[in-house]
């Protein structure tokens, strides 16, 4: 086994490659108010939709080594979201990106698990940037960039949304 695709820990979660059990997990976050909001289609997808998910995922981690994880905050028993690394083929571009369960928003889990997935991308995939792609409205998300050290690029159209382009740069030691 790949000892990059072991579960990372970092100070108040365990992140791990989705499996298939998380399937069941994500698609009751995704019925929760606003969990979609900023998504190309916010209505919550059926569970068949949220399996292919997690298995497209599984193929990603394998075809790239990186992708997205689930979210196990200290002391829980089940994912209470997904964040991580995802290569974009529409932009030639490997994004970060996460979703939380509404309880666990405003705890500081975005800003651990988009960091943990930059430090991830770089020290392990030599990736000489990364982005993020965010909604306009999405102050939140906006903020949680910022404090990654990711800095507003442009505004594009891309999956019929309107989307804020936000990237770093890989900092040479």
């Amino acid at each position: 086994m790949n000892t990059l695709l072991l579960p990372l820990k970092t100070t108040h979660l365990t992140l791990r490659p989705l499996q298939p059990a998380d399937a069941e997990a994500l698609y009751r976050i995704n019925q929760s108010e606003g969990v979609l909001r900023y998504f190309p289609n916010p209505a919550p997808p059926a569970l068949e939709k949220v399996q292919r998910f997690v298995a497209g995922q599984q193929a990603h981690w394998e075809k790239y080594g990186y992708g997205n994880w689930g979210i196990l905050p200290d002391g829980e028993q089940e994912i209470v979201g997904w964040g991580g690394l995802q290569y974009l083929p529409e932009l030639d571009d490997t994004e970060v990106g996460f979703l939380l369960d509404r309880p666990f928003w405003g705890k500081g889990y975005a800003t651990e698990v988009a960091q943990a997935s930059l430090r991830f991308g770089f020290e392990h995939f030599g990736l000489a940037h990364i982005i993020a792609l965010v909604h306009p409205e999405n102050i939140a998300s906006q903020r949680v960039l910022e404090k990654c050290g990711m800095s507003y690029v442009t505004t594009l159209v891309l999956w019929g949304l309107e989307l804020m382009r936000y990237r770093i740069e890989k900092v040479p030691r």
